[in-house]
């Protein structure tokens, strides 16, 4: 056992201890150096004299030999360096420039390059000169321009020479480059020269570039730099034909074949397409889910295109089926709400945004609201975008979160208050992002020019039937209710600039005649608003626009009448309807107007006086009565004589040339002043 043991205890290793590690450590260590030779004995010089004496000198000499081979070797060397660099560079530059001129056209393109220096800075050239040198471009590029057009410096050049060509010119630029227009689409400068092409709005040239991206859209449309020219031509160049056979494009594969883009009424109607061939509605629909999905997924969503797509899709699926579902939960998942927003300013993206709201849940349209947060302002006087507000007032029951997310953005806060609402009411559009709640769908606020709004509002409603609980009215007035004060205060201080201008009156009627709250600060800041001698011309100035008294203006005049019989007409009854409670504006305006009172009944605003007689809670109307007949000569002579206006209007019609629109002939145009004749009734 002994035996055993030893033997066992021979083949353990014992740890070394820190000193005897160190040690073998320093061994390795010294074993990997380079040994250095054994120093020898010095060799005995005593027979040399000279060392003998000095011993010195020899040092002296190996210092110096020691310096002499670093100035050679060293700083010389360097000096050699920078020369050989020198050198280097020229050849580098020298070789360059050999490879540069060796390339096809490269005296041309210099050339061309040089007078696009001097053209583009059109203010620093005479016309004599810059037409010579346009002649000179068209001289170099004739005939090549397949050559220039995708260099990146030389098509900058024929984008100067369409700028300044002749029609004729542009034509033949257009003929030339016949077959190329795909790869110039997709070429990151060339893509510009379409556009200079199309620009110019010849139907010529149109026909010519918008026939080659026939059954190529499915490429295009995912092309980094083709996407962008492919969008814009669709939004802005292509005829309704053109638009459809493009737009088709997404409903498949076999809509890409030459033969079906041939068809004399090509439509992009999905509907009518289903209608004529309803055994392909599966794969059309997956093929036009595939291509939104791709564009979304890739963040690609300002396309005017894919929201022309997005719209046939979701209106071909039916509520609440799976399509239906992943579709609207696809528009709310994307990240950032880029989406939301980029279709809001376009025709059929904001008439989705506009359904989507209809048909959602009241979490869904919570969201979608929110997703468009310090976006409002900008919608508000969009020409597509303030009709998404509108919808979010007839659908959302939620009136506080409504008041809450969208109001403080459109009125703004503080100083800004009364200016934006100011701006607000003279924008054909962001007037009625306040109105609509105010005046519905009157024709005053949305004329023929307004189409698409009473279109998609009228869509809309029809859709709240079933999807929203909240009473209409009850949801109006709640927000008239919430929008009015702010509305109220801002007509208390800025009275005079909106009753300069047909909107601003019409704002000032509608507010004060169908908001709420306390109205009499501000009907008696309107009526300020007519002080004055209303003869008097205005004051021209330099610095100031002059200011035309407000009975001078037939808006200002209408306005104040309206105020005066306080209600609006009612067409049903044909009689005013009062507010509650009345205005009794016209006590206020008469001590301010009394003084000029027969200015006023004799001249454009006459039918503020005809108000005055009218009104129920009028107090003054006997005491004006009196008045006006001791006036009876000024009267009469008004209402028999020919207005300025009227006299206007005839000398215009007299100084019109032969066989242009005829107008009403002199006879059977009224003259005089037509409320003047109504007072002399009433006396």
């Amino acid at each position: 056992m002994a035996t055993k043991s030893a033997s066992v205890g021979s083949k353990r290793k014992s740890a070394p201890s820190a000193k005897g590690k160190s040690d073998s450590k320093k061994a390795r260590l010294d074993e990997t150096k380079p040994r250095r030779a054994p120093k020898e004995d010095p060799v005995d010089d005593s027979n040399d004299a000279s060392d003998s004496e000095d011993g010195g000198a020899r040092l002296e000499d190996d210092d110096a030999k020691k310096n002499a081979k670093k100035v050679s070797g060293g700083f010389a060397k360097t000096f050699e360096r920078s020369e050989t660099s020198r050198e280097s560079h020229a050849k580098q530059k020298a070789l360059a420039l050999d490879r540069k001129a060796a390339k096809p056209l490269a005296d041309e393109v210099q050339r061309t390059k040089k007078l696009w220096e001097r053209l583009r800075r059109k203010s620093h050239v005479p016309k004599e000169e810059r037409q010579t040198l346009v002649d000179e471009l068209f001289g170099i590029i004739s005939g090549r321009i397949k050559d220039f057009v995708l260099k990146h410096d030389a098509v900058r050049a024929v984008q100067t020479a369409i700028k300044y060509s002749t029609p004729e010119q542009r034509k033949q630029i257009a003929r030339e480059l016949t077959g190329t227009y795909v790869q110039l689409a997709e070429s990151r400068y060339a893509k510009f020269l379409i556009g200079k092409l199309l620009v110019q709005n010849d139907d010529e040239i149109r026909d010519i570039i918008i026939p080659e991206f026939y059954s190529r859209v499915r490429k295009m449309i995912n092309h980094p730099e083709a996407s962008w020219i492919l969008d814009d031509i669709y939004r802005g160049a292509a005829t309704k034909e053109q638009k459809a056979i493009l737009l088709r494009e997404w409903y498949g594969p076999e809509f890409s074949l030459r033969e079906l883009t041939k068809e004399t009424n090509p439509t992009s109607d999905l509907k009518t397409i289903l209608e004529a061939e309803p055994s392909k509605q599966g794969p059309i629909m997956r093929s036009l889910a595939d291509m939104i999905n791709s564009l979304v997924q890739k963040k690609m969503t300002g396309f005017t295109m894919l929201h022309d797509a997005m719209l046939q899709y979701f209106t071909n699926t039916q509520p609440e089926t799976e399509d239906f579902n992943e579709f609207v939960e696809m528009v709310k998942g994307d990240e950032g709400g880029d989406l939301l927003k980029n279709m809001a300013f376009t025709r059929s993206g904001a008439r989705l945004v506009c359904l989507l709201l209809a048909y959602g849940s009241s979490k869904d349209r919570k969201q979608i609201i929110k997703t468009f947060k310090d976006t409002f302002l900008l919608m508000s006087g969009d020409v597509h975008a303030h009709v998404i507000i509108l919808t979010a007032y007839d659908v959302i029951d939620d009136t506080k979160l409504t008041a809450k997310t969208i109001f403080p953005e459109l009125l703004g806060e503080g100083e800004e208050n009364a200016q934006n609402i100011v701006s607000a009411a003279n924008n054909p559009f962001a007037r009625t992002t306040i109105l609509y709640l105010f005046e519905g769908l009157a024709k005053s606020l949305f004329p023929s020019s307004h189409s698409f709004d009473v279109e998609v509002l009228e869509q809309v409603r029809e859709i709240r039937k079933t999807t929203s609980k909240k009473d209409e009215d009850a949801r109006r007035g709640e927000l008239v209710a919430s929008l009015s004060p702010q509305l109220i205060a801002a007509i208390e201080t800025m009275s005079a600039e909106l009753t300069a201008t047909a909107f601003g009156c019409q704002f000032l009627g509608d507010v004060l005649l169908s908001g709420t709250g306390d109205k009499s600060n501000a009907l008696a800041a309107i009526a300020q608003t007519a002080s004055g001698d209303p003869s008097q011309e205005p004051v021209e100035d330099e610095l100031t626009t002059p200011q035309v008294h407000i009975s001078r203006t037939p808006f200002g005049g209408r306005m104040l009448k309206s105020l005066i019989q306080g209600g609006k007409f009612d067409k049903s009854t044909g009689k005013i309807v009062p507010v509650d409670p009345p205005l009794e504006f016209a006590n206020i305006l008469y001590p301010i107007i009394q003084e000029f009172i027969l200015d006023w009944a004799t001249g454009p605003s006459s039918f503020v006086v005809v108000g005055l007689l009218e009104a129920a809670d009028f107090g003054e109307a006997a005491a004006l009565k009196k008045l006006l007949k001791k006036n009876k000569k000024a009267l009469e002579k008004a209402a028999t004589e020919e207005t300025a206006e009227q006299k206007a209007s005839r000398e215009a019609h007299e100084e019109a040339p032969k066989g242009g629109k005829k107008g009403k002939k002199k006879g059977d145009k009224p003259v005089g002043n037509m409320g003047s004749k109504l007072l002399l009734e009433k006396l």
